[in-house]
């Protein structure tokens, strides 16, 4: 179903969708979602370089990872020092809980885990789910091990409607640190069991575990969903949707065009865009523009060399969006309402909460039409706020034109999210487009 340029001849291809699922499935946490796409690189030629070593100018892939970001780019033969990218950027991390670091606590008989709420999660979609536990955690040598028990393992109870009769009237209120703790057992809480329980899951000593990032994810998997399957649904879409299209665009850009490629074509996955991205992996640290530059001057290049790499750099800034809600049509703006399957969604606001301008409407256009892909536009409803991406952050810190996109969904941040089965294919064929240039 593919073109020779690695593009599709029909408008939707099954297989691509289904292998979303199967990312999303394996991908429970951030850690776990770079490691993944990190495989899928080699296996398209692209090979780990580490930020402490020298790096070469040669061509070729590279990736260098840190903690939950992933930062790749491929340099085909003859590039200049000066030669721009392409960027697509995107975020590994999606609201959730995550455990505490003194975390074995309970009350009245249960055990419990004690968790902390990360970015803005749709608490009440926690609540009578299924969780495993995922994450990493840091042995006493240094060394991090994945961590992955894909059963039920945890639960967050609701309260039952004989106790609380006005729920269904006056909505359901939830306090952050009393109504969100997980049982996972019976019995008095003791100090050491959940790192003994991990330990043994990973099979080492709970003495030797020294350090954690660790967070409950429903374990139910992703599933088509309607009728005729049109849509699918599922957990961290935001925006593992984007991780996986952007991995997906790279590694076809690479194998169809290579040499050929007039950009140095760079993926940019980060951490901790949900809480502000401000940290050491976050899109406001200093990683990209790092290895941007070190990759100017492992060629020869000069700051004037960077300079002018930089002015010429695009980078799509690509996040999930809102498509138009059916029973909630008011809360959005009445002229723009993106539709699942209506193709990627063009972001603006003229606050800059968005980065894109005219001429970036202009290029995704372009890009979009010789992809073969419809588009759509968003635009938030004036009374409403603007939610932001890492689109903004990316232009603001390295000077680089920024164009901000998407896909439509439904229940962003919920731990199930929902979009249409064809959009994210449409999204993966405009990507692969803008890195062919």
């Amino acid at each position: 179903m593919s073109t020779s340029a690695g593009r599709p001849t029909e408008p939707f291809d099954r297989g691509h969708t289904d292998d979303l699922m199967a990312f999303l499935a394996a991908s429970p946490s951030p850690y776990h979602a770079v490691a993944n796409a990190a495989a899928r690189l080699e296996k398209a030629g692209f090979r780990q370089v580490f930020e402490t070593d020298a790096w070469d100018g040669t061509a070729g892939g590279r990736y260098v990872l840190r903690g939950g970001a992933i930062v790749a780019w491929y340099v085909p033969e003859g590039a200049s020092a000066h030669t721009p990218f392409r960027i697509i950027g995107a975020h590994t991390d999606s609201p959730n809980l995550r455990v505490k670091p003194l975390p074995d606590t309970g009350v009245h008989g249960w055990r419990q885990v004690a968790v902390e709420i990360y970015g803005g999660a749709l608490l009440n979609t926690w609540l009578d789910r299924d969780l495993g536990l995922a994450g990493r955690i840091t042995l006493r040598d240094g060394s991090d091990r994945l961590v992955t028990v894909d059963r039920p393992v945890l639960r967050v109870p609701q309260l039952a409607v004989h106790l609380d009769r006005s729920v269904n009237n006056d909505g359901l209120k939830l306090d952050r640190q009393r109504h969100m703790q997980p049982v996972w057992g019976l019995g008095d809480a003791q100090e050491g069991d959940l790192l003994a329980f991990v330990a043994d899951e990973v099979g080492v000593a709970a003495d030797d575990i020294v350090g954690w990032d660790l967070m409950p994810y429903p374990v139910e998997p992703p599933a088509y969903l309607g009728r005729d399957r049109e849509l699918v649904a599922g957990p961290r879409m935001d925006n593992l949707l984007s991780v996986h299209a952007a991995t997906a665009a790279l590694a076809a850009a690479v194998t169809t065009a290579g040499a050929d490629l007039p950009y140095i074509p760079v993926l940019a996955a980060f951490d901790h865009e949900e809480n502000g991205s401000q940290s050491d992996t976050g899109a406001d640290g200093p990683l990209l523009g790092t290895v941007l530059e070190r990759s100017v001057l492992a060629r020869g290049g000069t700051f004037e060399d960077r300079a002018r790499a930089f002015a010429g750099t695009v980078c799509l800034s690509s996040d999930t969006g809102h498509a138009v809600h059916p029973n909630y049509a008011e809360r959005h703006d009445p002229t723009h309402q993106p539709r699942a399957n209506g193709g990627p969604i063009l972001k603006v606001n003229v606050n800059m909460r968005y980065a894109t301008d005219g001429a970036g409407r202009a290029a995704f256009a372009e890009v979009c039409e010789r992809a073969g892909v419809p588009w759509q536009s968003f635009v938030s409803n004036n009374a409403m706020p603007c939610g932001t991406t890492i689109g903004p952050i990316t232009a603001a810190r390295h000077g680089i034109t920024t164009v901000d996109i998407g896909v439509a969904i439904l229940s962003m941040h919920s731990a199930r999210e929902l979009c249409g089965a064809d959009d994210p294919f449409h999204l993966a064929n405009a990507l692969t487009a803008f890195l062919e240039g």
